[in-house]
């Protein structure tokens, strides 16, 4: 049936990027994990406790299985203005640990309804929604983060990729520069043009 095979493609793939997220951290240091890295505040722990927070909010509020930790309200524009990054007393363990208690949560709300069951998301224009989209919609927010993440940890360490065994995941470095170098000298051609 259409419908078991999209549940099991969508879920799969939202493992898989939701691993690629925690991956951009392994053997980075606690200053690079949290340190702003654009002008925006943008940090690789900060985006973990992002996906947390919304992932919990999505597959539990939005469908009557409240996620059981505290969260603050969707509403919360104090709360919300901090869930981009991590203070100083919040550990990446305890960052990292409630993402995989939200794992462990939205798995068993995906498990138990079926694609077409309703929800109700009070912050969308159209509020009504199934579980279907909202599977969708966490899959491409955590695919998007996951994009951010990976340009963070290529500023630090040039690491690219979503997993350990990507074969880009650690490319030999003048194979980069040199790549970067002719990618600089077509921007330049190109604008010398204009």
């Amino acid at each position: 049936m259409i419908d078991d095979f999209a549940k099991t493609y969508l879920h799969s793939d939202l493992r898989d990027m939701r691993e690629a997220i925690l991956w951009k951290l392994e053997g980075l240091t606690e200053y690079d994990i949290r340190r702003p890295l654009t002008s925006t505040g943008t940090n690789l722990l900060g985006l973990v406790k992002h996906l947390s927070t919304w992932e919990a909010r999505y597959f539990g509020d939005v469908f009557g299985r409240p996620f059981p930790e505290p969260l603050a309200r969707w509403d919360d524009t104090d709360a919300n203005d901090h869930d981009m990054w991590a203070t100083a007393h919040e550990t990446r363990e305890e960052i990292i640990g409630h993402y995989r208690r939200v794992w462990a949560h939205s798995d068993a709300t995906i498990d138990a309804l079926p694609l077409d069951a309703t929800g109700h998301v009070p912050w969308w224009p159209r509020p009504q929604v199934t579980l279907f989209a909202i599977m969708v919609h966490i899959l491409t927010e955590t695919s998007r983060h996951a994009g951010h993440a990976d340009i963070l940890r290529e500023q630090l360490d040039g690491s690219t990729g979503t997993a350990v065994w990507d074969p880009n995941a650690q490319r030999d470095p003048a194979i980069r520069e040199a790549r970067r170098a002719e990618i600089e000298r077509a921007a330049r051609a190109a604008a010398g043009r204009t």
